[in-house]
């Protein structure tokens, strides 16, 4: 069915996965040579899926990890679907959070469904993707099926999950649906008789444990769990996330893509081009070994990445104009062309300013940039956040290293 050998096929599909545990790493691995080989040998192609709660529209990198991967199952000639949440996303996913989720209305989640789709099909051919809604199936689930699915599970397999642990140690309170969650997850995973789910290191228990479970206890093969390591943020060291700022949204400019990408420290590089980017095992193999030995700088294998991820995202010839504005501004110290023109208003402090011009997300942040010194007005790195600017000739106003404004008067 696919000019790769079954082995390369494992080694692409498995590339990015953490469990944790090798032996179950190993299992997992195994199980999936041993799917598709039946896949090839049959002639049928398997079904593969990965779940997503339209919890928010403003998407960036780390929401695309897993996505990467379906586009893989695709390029290999398998059935993709994409299975949009609009049920579960009520409830929130708690695996990741160590307090009660807000539950949505079903508006907020049929808005930003519409979102997930059209950011997934700069990744996914949609040609060959399905897209699904599992209120289609859970809306319709009666109590009686609930009690029974409920029954494979304890109070105390819940309880011993990380999140949960703590906050019942914390006396904070845990409530009852938020374990519906982990029903409704397998039991998508059953109604779509699915051979493989692609989910985050956050869904250990939801997919290895819970969905195929569930999938045994309905009379189905259970389905194989491929468990991809979470992106880290721009930081290099914890998990990418809009709140915490280090994040790469998907709806920026190429350039300030590109940007935050060759900002990201040298030991991430690797995750990156693991999770996000189009690299074949042995591609990614040849880097690694490059900047081992010294033949690649480490700089060089940055700016490979950043353009490959704006090129995915915005095209290889804006990939190219983003490298060329890099080029300009860093390294032969330079400033964009066409920045924006920010008219600046009698009275404004340099905090006001920041804000105002979108140079920073709120007046913390602005505060945080100028007591880093990281502002500057033109060569001049200002010091007092309180300081009211006033212009005597236009000026380039510049946020850390990578946000530009032209400052002019009002």
């Amino acid at each position: 069915m696919n000019p790769r050998s079954i082995d390369d096929q494992v080694a692409l599909l498995m590339q990015g996965t953490e469990y944790g545990d090798e032996a179950l790493q190993a299992a997992m691995a195994s199980e999936l040579r041993l799917r598709l080989m039946e896949a090839e040998r049959t002639g049928r192609r398997l079904r593969v899926y990965c779940g997503f709660d339209p919890r928010t529209s403003d998407l960036h990198l780390g929401h695309t990890v897993p996505m990467r991967k379906l586009r893989q199952f695709q390029e290999l000639g398998h059935e993709v679907i994409f299975l949009i949440g609009r049920f579960t996303s009520l409830i929130g996913d708690p695996s990741d959070k160590d307090k009660l989720r807000p539950q949505l209305t079903p508006e907020e989640t049929a808005r930003n469904a519409e979102t997930y789709a059209q950011q997934a099909f700069k990744i996914l051919d949609p040609a060959a993707t399905t897209i699904a809604y599992n209120d289609a199936w859970l809306s319709k689930l009666d109590f009686a099926t609930l009690i029974r699915l409920a029954s494979n599970f304890t109070l105390q397999q819940f309880l011993t999950r990380d999140n949960f642990r703590k906050r019942w140690e914390a006396g904070d309170p845990i409530y009852l649906h938020e374990t519906f969650y982990t029903l409704m997850q397998g039991y998508d995973a059953y109604s779509l008789r699915a051979d493989v789910q692609v989910g985050g290191s956050d869904q250990l228990f939801n997919i290895v444990t819970a969905a195929r479970k569930l999938m045994e206890f309905m009379g189905e093969k259970p389905n194989i769990g491929l468990i991809l390591g979470i992106l880290p943020g721009t930081d290099g060291v914890v998990k990418m996330s809009k709140s915490l700022g280090n994040n790469i949204p998907l709806n920026t400019t190429p350039e300030d893509m590109y940007g935050k990408v060759m900002s990201i420290p040298d030991t991430a590089m690797s995750a990156f081009f693991r999770l996000v980017t189009r690299r074949t095992p042995a591609e990614i193999a040849a880097l690694e070994a490059g900047l081992k030995d010294g033949s690649l700088h480490p700089r060089d294998v940055k700016m490979q990445l950043a353009r490959e991820i704006v090129s995915i995202y915005h095209g290889e010839a804006s990939a190219g104009t983003a490298e060329d504005a890099f080029r300009k501004v860093f390294q032969e110290q330079g400033v964009p062309e066409g920045m924006e023109i920010f008219r600046l208003q009698p009275g404004q402090t340099v905090v006001d300013v920041l804000v105002a011009s979108g140079l920073a997300e709120s007046r913390s942040q602005a505060r945080r940039l100028v007591e880093q010194h990281a502002v500057r007005l033109d060569d001049r790195v200002l010091e007092d956040g309180a300081a009211v600017l006033d212009l005597q000739a236009e000026a380039v106003l510049r946020a850390g290293k990578r946000k530009f404004v032209r400052l002019v008067g009002g």
